[in-house]
């Protein structure tokens, strides 16, 4: 309520469409405001009077959808109302973690929302195979373990322009499907098939052929490529900046060479967990990989602080390396940490299981970067014997610096 000039009091809201708010300000400075109210508030707003209901579910106002935060209430069917209520205005649709949404309620919002180009499935795993929406851009149906490459053939027949293909843990995808991937999505940027466990160098391969554009490829645990995915990558897709190979333990020095070799200065991020490397790839990479900014070689027990010394000394150590994780590299020592004490741009360093790192390497580190963020622990030491009948308590726990 409020008092106008008379003192008299008057109601702003009511059941009535006439009133006041609704005749002071024109319907397109409603729908303005209504614009930035997220989904609980349009909906209580759709309760307020019929021109308000009108206003609030307007499909201009549900261009952006995030439904994770009420994942167990939604049905197929709520679904299936907000494609009609939003038809072609809806352009980003997440639906993560939604277990009760199916093909059906998938099926009726392909046909109603054509304009949608980013669609999150993640976790939906009631979704088997589907098509129809050739505006997507971006598509997540990571998890749906249903997935098979009959579904990803319609997908990317249907979706030629697609960017952003998101498939972690389908772990019914075979190289089929990822040849289907390589013939019809040429603007292809982002791929992650992380624990796609069936997929081979044969499949990969067709994509690095036919999506010259690729920038970013996940493809941790897929143990059974080998050095041949790196060499395509080299030769075919020179836009690529971010590389996971965690737990490709069929990946040695010799593909990763060939990798940096060919030219790939824009590479930025690569992770390489518990992959066959030892120092000649980081003396590649320090040669020819001038932007990176992300390095990961957990579990790289081949790794020695002589690679260290080359990565600290090439053009990307000085400005441009963030983050290096060297966790469970039992061969680094201290030494490594003084290579890296000239990396100015040096935020985060991983040193969990290093066992040869100190506590007086890591002090003598920040004193040439004091900002930079150690996670390390150190092994707690082992109690003295107790004297005179009291005992000494000592933590158990593990020291993070």
């Amino acid at each position: 309520v409020q008092r106008n000039p008379n003192g008299q009091i008057v109601k702003m809201f009511s059941n009535s469409d006439e009133a006041v708010i609704n005749k002071k300000l024109p319907k397109e400075l409603l729908l303005r405001i209504f614009s930035f109210l997220d989904v609980v508030t349009l909906c209580r707003c759709a309760q307020v009077s019929r021109s308000w209901n009108v206003l609030a579910l307007d499909g201009s106002n549900w261009q952006r959808i995030d439904l994770f935060d009420f994942q167990r209430d939604i049905e197929g069917r709520v679904v299936e109302n907000i494609s009609k209520r939003c038809g072609g205005f809806l352009r980003k649709l997440s639906l993560r973690g939604c277990l009760g949404v199916g093909d059906s309620a998938l099926r009726t919002f392909a046909q109603n929302c054509r304009n949608i180009e980013l669609l999150s499935l993640n976790g939906c795993t009631k979704i088997t195979d589907s098509e129809g929406c050739p505006q997507l851009e971006q598509l997540n149906i990571s998890w749906c373990d249903q997935v098979t490459k009959d579904g990803i053939q319609a997908l990317v027949r249907c979706c030629p322009g697609l960017k952003g293909l998101f498939l972690k843990g389908c772990t019914q995808l075979e190289d089929e499907a990822l040849k289907h991937i390589g013939a019809h999505c040429p603007e292809l940027i982002t791929l992650n098939l992380q624990t796609c466990s069936q997929i081979t160098d044969e499949g990969l391969i067709t994509i690095c052929r036919g999506c010259h554009r690729l920038q970013s490829l996940c493809v941790s645990g897929c143990a059974n490529i080998t050095d041949a995915i790196l060499n395509a990558l080299g030769q075919n897709c020179p836009r690529l900046r971010i590389l996971e190979v965690a737990r490709c333990s069929q990946l040695t020095d010799v593909g990763f060479t060939t990798l940096a070799r060919v030219s790939l200065p824009a590479l930025s991020d690569t992770h390489k967990p518990e992959c066959r490397i030892t120092d000649g790839t980081l003396i590649q990479l320090s040669i020819h990989c001038p932007r990176l900014q992300v390095l990961s070689l957990s579990h790289c027990e081949l790794i020695t602080d002589d690679g260290i010394r080359h990565l600290g000394s090439g053009p990307c150590a000085h400005d441009r390396l963030e983050v290096i994780e060297l966790d469970n590299c039992p061969l680094i020592t201290d030494a490594s940490l003084e290579h890296l004490k000239t990396c100015h741009s040096l935020d985060r360093i991983e040193l969990y299981d290093c066992q040869q790192i100190t506590r007086t390497g890591i002090k003598r580190l920040r004193t040439h970067l004091p900002n930079i963020k150690v996670h390390a622990y150190f092994a707690p030491v082992t109690p003295p014997p107790s004297v005179g009948g009291s005992r000494q308590r000592f933590c158990r726990c593990c020291i993070l610096l």
